[in-house]
């Protein structure tokens, strides 16, 4: 008898068992083997005929095969989806195919993912497609993937959530478009040689759109990660290599999971070298999230350098990690109290809600208040919308209360009983991790910890608030009103000034074309990246550098939701298109946009300050001072801008004579001038009010500080206001400096704080007594000429 026959007859007695671990012996259980998960796929497979193969549910393929060639290629017997067999997927979670293997069973989120922003990264598109000049307004016509809404199920959520989003999505049509197209393809040499902004997409293809979750992304250090659900349901490690059982799997090779195992909930634990663990690791999410905005290394307290010491023990600087280097920053609190992710962002945050958006705002449906509240209200005596109002007014109405009921799909995942409730987000759907107790609120992380909160209002209340804290989210309502809290509390945030992009197409096919690799997905739902990324090489080579790096006190600008906001660069381009004949068809070229951004015909510059929500919250907030005497806060720059030289001019260091002229013959420029940068990069607004570049690109009410709002901010040259006369200029004062030198009275910083405080009230009652006493008199002086009696005539003999 033949091999292939006796293979066979081999594969068909142990039909009845789990034949694919019999090469892959030692392979972890994807999830324990009494989770009500496992036993539904049990089911599933009993039910399909395979009552001890559990693998073929999610994987496919045949099990009555021991010829690996034929039990990776074949189709289950008796195993039918809705089209038809199940072929075999060794990635179940690749979004091509996912809805016959994780969408059995999550068919809400699988059917909302290829509408979600972090497949279709239309915000990203849109930003790049406005700083190379080419974005058509505010509009984000363009996706990863053709996506329309007329082919999903309801919008998930709420009633509320969905009558809340129909709203907004009626205010800010241009942020919720109905449907999106494919970005154009990459251009050829020849092409960008017509029209060299064209070249955006050779950027986008090969840079911006590796983090898409419709494929698997560039293979470095950091970067490894699965795609579809696995995008963020299955670790990794930076290395990429696997570490479990599984004598079938070559270990120093990269690209593979770190085991195989389900990471979701705190249900779901995963087992590796003895440590077990629950949740969606923050590193997870910054596979994707560290270029940007830079939320996900943000959190963690990571903020890229130049910088590669200190040294090991070896001699060797610090390694590449998403091809960066990172200095250690403070990190976020909720990163210290040891929450992910997923324990602030919802479901829809995360999956989607099934319909379009053009950037985050659109997508996030939570706000620091839903959990916080403020000192004079608890979250759930908030109205739905408060703090996202997208409007400049403060969003008001009845009380949102709480919710005891959650839709069924949620419940699959980890959900804990709430006695008293579960808090809303601001948009109307349940926080399903987050309960009401009392007057606290409990927060059941993913990590299997529970957190007792205090709300503002209880704080207050119990007298744990300081007078600063008081001061400043009690006594001035506009702060609460018109702010974000992370304005204040993001206490540093990454400020990479001036993308200095160029893009050479002087050397023929030398990028890969990510986008292209992950469309190329056969019926295994595997992508190019899986396969030789030669096939999808294009024209051009993308290099990038920047201006300067800063961390500390960000600008402030209003967001889309109409409050103040800490502010970032966002892409600031400036362009250099190497043509194929290795010369420049633009250098140094910052586009203009007509007609946007407070400017008309004659275009504003569109490289751009983002506002943003830094994910660097601190209990201790920044200082008053870096706000109210800083011109930077208000978007004016480093002191006013005046630091810097004209960048418009070609700077060229050699020898001079004294009036600047250059000696030498041979020689270069140093730094080559930007024709448009009139201003620094961090200088968005001046003095007048006439905006410099844009603020925002994606939402109406995203702009620099009002003039209104910025004459509020300052407060810069108060101590002139008292010190023009101190210690000399004035005889009172004068007496008072002198008695108080006499006396040994060291003025320091609190007893400075008190005098201005004495002062001020003693001047606030001074003219409140001597406004009283002129009215009393005035009001004396009325009465003796409108009521004093008339005198009487003397009479004479």
């Amino acid at each position: 008898m033949k091999l292939p026959v006796l293979l066979a007859l081999l594969g068909t007695l142990l039909f009845a068992a789990n034949s694919c671990k019999e090469c892959h012996k030692g392979i972890e259980p994807i999830r324990d083997s009494e989770s009500q998960m496992m036993h539904e796929i049990r089911d599933v497979a009993r039910k399909a005929g395979h009552r001890y193969n559990d693998c073929i549910v999610c994987h496919g393929g045949n099990p009555t095969s021991m010829v690996k060639e034929r039990a990776h290629t074949g189709t289950v017997p008796y195993f039918l989806t809705h089209e038809g067999p199940k072929d075999f997927y060794p990635a179940p979670g690749s979004p091509w195919i996912n809805e016959h293997t994780c969408g059995m069973c999550h068919q809400e989120q699988v059917r909302a993912q290829r509408n979600s922003l972090m497949n279709t990264e239309a915000g990203k598109i849109h930003g790049a497609e406005w700083g190379f000049g080419v974005a058509g307004g505010y509009e984000h016509p363009h996706a990863t993937f053709d996506v329309n809404t007329s082919d999903v199920h309801a919008r998930l959520g709420t009633d509320a959530y969905k009558r809340y989003m129909q709203t907004l999505s009626a205010l800010e049509p241009q942020g919720f478009p109905k449907q999106q197209t494919e970005i154009p393809p990459a251009p050829t040499a020849d092409e960008v040689e017509q029209n060299a902004s064209r070249s955006v997409y050779t950027y986008l293809r090969q840079e911006c759109l590796r983090c898409h979750t419709g494929g698997k992304g560039r293979f470095r250090r950091g970067d490894y990660r699965g795609m579809g659900c696995a995008s963020c349901h299955i670790p990794y490690s930076n290395y990429g290599h696997y570490e479990g059982g599984d004598k079938s799997i070559d270990k120093n090779a990269s690209g593979h999971l770190l085991v195989h195992a389900i990471q979701s909930t705190r249900d779901a634990k995963v087992h590796v070298h003895g440590v077990e663990y629950s949740g969606v690791p923050v590193e997870t999410c910054t596979t994707c999230h560290n270029r940007g905005k830079r939320i996900g290394v943000s959190y963690q307290g990571l903020m890229e350098t130049e910088y590669s010491g200190p040294w090991d023990e070896q001699g060797k600087g610090q390694p590449k990690l998403h091809t960066k280097r990172y200095m250690h920053m403070q990190e976020d609190v909720h990163y210290q109290k040891g929450m992910l992710c997923q324990d602030c962002h919802t479901s829809n945050d995360l999956h989607g809600d099934g319909f379009l958006t053009g950037a985050n705002l659109g997508a996030v449906e939570v706000e620091c208040q839903d959990c916080h509240g403020t000192t004079k209200k608890y979250p759930w005596e908030l109205p739905l919308g408060y703090s996202d109002e997208f409007a400049k007014t403060l969003k008001t109405g009845t009380q949102r209360g709480v919710a005891t009921t959650i839709a069924a799909y949620l419940k699959k995942g980890s959900v804990e009983p709430a006695k008293e409730g579960y808090l809303l987000s601001a948009r109307g759907n349940p926080l399903v991790h987050t309960e009401k107790k009392g007057d606290k609120v409990v927060v059941h992380l993913a990590s299997g910890k529970d957190v007792t909160l205090s709300p503002l209002k209880t704080l207050k209340n119990e007298g744990k608030l300081s007078a600063s804290a008081l001061t400043a989210m009690d006594r001035i309502d506009a702060h609460t009103d018109n702010m974000e809290c992370y304005t204040c509390h993001a206490t540093w945030a990454p400020q990479c000034y001036g993308c200095h992009v160029k893009i050479d197409y002087s050397g023929g096919k030398q990028n890969v074309d990510y986008l292209a690799a992950s469309h190329d997905h056969d019926l295994h739902g595997m992508t190019g990246e899986s396969r030789d990324l030669k096939a999808y090489l294009v024209d051009g080579k993308v290099t990038e550098t920047r201006s300067y790096l800063r961390w500390e006190n960000p600008p402030l600008s209003v967001n889309g939701e109409g409050r103040v906001s800490p502010t970032m660069p966002g892409c600031q381009v400036n362009l250099t298109v190497i043509g194929k004949d290795g010369k420049a068809i633009v250098e140094n070229y910052i586009p203009k946009l007509p007609n946007v951004e407070g400017a008309g015909e004659e275009g504003q510059n569109a490289i751009v300050m983002a506002p943003v929500h830094p994910h660097t919250v601190s209990r201790r907030s920044r200082s008053c001072e870096s706000c109210h005497t800083d011109p930077k806060a208000a978007g004016y720059g480093e002191d006013h801008g005046r630091l810097r030289a004209d960048q418009t001019r070609d700077t060229v260091i050699d020898l001079m004579t004294a009036d600047g002229r250059v000696i030498p013959k041979r020689t270069q420029v140093q730094i080559q001038g930007i024709a448009h940068l009139e201003n620094d990069w961090d200088r968005f607004v001046d003095e007048n009010g006439t905006q410099l570049q844009t603020v925002g690109n994606h939402w109406k009410r995203s702009a620099p500080l009002s003039n209104e709002q910025r004459a509020k901010l300052d407060r810069s040259g108060v101590c002139l206001s008292c010190h023009q006369t101190v210690p000399e200029g004035d005889l009172a004062v004068s007496a008072m400096v002198h008695m108080s030198q006499f006396a040994g009275v060291t003025v320091d910083n609190r007893v400075h704080r008190d005098i201005l405080n004495k002062n001020i009230r003693i001047g606030a009652w001074t003219q409140v007594v001597l406004g009283a006493l002129a009215t009393l008199l005035a009001l004396y002086a009325l009465k003796g000429i409108f009521f004093r009696k008339p005198k009487r005539r003397k009479r004479f003999k």
